[in-house]
């Protein structure tokens, strides 16, 4: 016997509110539309649902156990629109993201954290690639969203790329680093140290080598290469090595990890950092929310760079 669950849900109103004029004022509907859904319910299952000439109305034991089950149907049926209605305005969903590593683990997975602390039912799952990887994988949808540094003539023509920040790279060392009481640095100063070099297929790698050879460095000895950010920063807080990093990345990693940038002016790379998305698949409302999230965080985060530049300049 197939039975119309919005009928059942009909009658748990009408048990729970005691009449027909009562539930039809709480479902919004006319009394009599709800006394013919009780009808044809009764019809249906050829069994009375309220005792006859009874006032006010007391349902019949199958009525009351119909009831109930239809409070249940109820109750799912609201717990599914606030649901729908949650993902609609993009306050739940499942996101994909794939990232540079140096990038993703350095400046963007505290602001994924700040987001998650907002919107909890939106699950980020991260992934780590560069340029091609990354590009495909868009395109194949098998992410939703990528976060990287490009040049704008990089962008392809079937994607969209919102910048955030802009590129800045700086050489970086420990704090109380010997180069670190200078206000000076020259060629002859850096020499005699050792440099750390991110993954040899890292754009941040041939910064690295344009950045040096930008200040007349073409023979520099790498003692480390190949590690992550995390490895990186550990090398660097415990020897006198040297590094190139984003600036972003330098700013952010102060909170945990004692990082300075050195005084000396380096080639930045002609790139910003933001993120790409298919311009022909539409998102998730939640890749909007993380859009609108990514870009006034790193606005923030910009305003703050740019500040301490300020203070740093006028003390220099």
């Amino acid at each position: 016997m197939k039975i119309d669950s919005e009928h059942l849900e009909i009658l748990a109103v009408i048990v729970d509110k005691g009449g027909l004029t009562e539930a039809a004022t709480a479902l919004g509907k006319s009394q009599p539309s709800v006394s013919r859904s009780m009808a044809l319910l009764e019809q249906r299952i050829g069994m009375p649902l309220f005792e006859s000439r009874r006032r006010p109305l007391r349902p019949t034991k199958l009525g009351v156990d119909l009831a109930r089950l239809g409070s249940r149907i109820r109750i799912a049926n609201q717990e599914a629109s606030l649901m729908i209605q949650r993902f609609r305005q993009g306050h739940a969903g499942n996101l994909r993201i794939g990232g540079t590593p140096i990038f993703m683990d350095g400046a963007v997975s505290t602001i994924f954290a700040d987001f998650q602390s907002r919107y909890a039912d939106v699950n980020i799952e991260q992934f780590y690639g560069y340029q091609d990887t990354l590009i495909a994988d868009l395109r194949n949808d098998a992410l939703d969203m990528a976060v990287l540094p490009l040049h704008p003539s990089q962008v392809p023509a079937d994607l969209e790329f919102t910048p955030l920040l802009s590129g800045l790279n700086v050489i970086t060392c420990r704090v109380g680093h010997p180069l670190t009481r200078r206000k000076a640095i020259t060629l002859a100063d850096i020499e005699p140290f050792t440099w750390i070099a991110p993954p040899a297929n890292s754009p941040l790698y041939r910064d690295l080598e344009r950045a040096l050879k930008s200040i007349g460095c073409e023979d520099f000895r790498v003692n480390f290469s190949g590690g992550t950010l995390a490895s990186i920063q550990a090398m660097l807080a415990g020897s006198d090595s040297l590094t190139v990093l984003p600036y972003s990345v330098v700013f952010l990693s102060r909170q945990t990890v004692p990082l300075e940038a050195l005084p000396l002016k380096i080639n930045h790379p002609n790139r910003e950092l933001g993120f790409l998305v298919s311009k022909d698949r539409p998102g998730l409302p939640a890749i909007g929310k993380l859009a609108d999230f990514l870009k006034a965080e790193f606005q923030l985060l910009q305003t703050r760079i740019e500040h301490e530049q300020q203070v740093t300049r006028r003390r220099g």
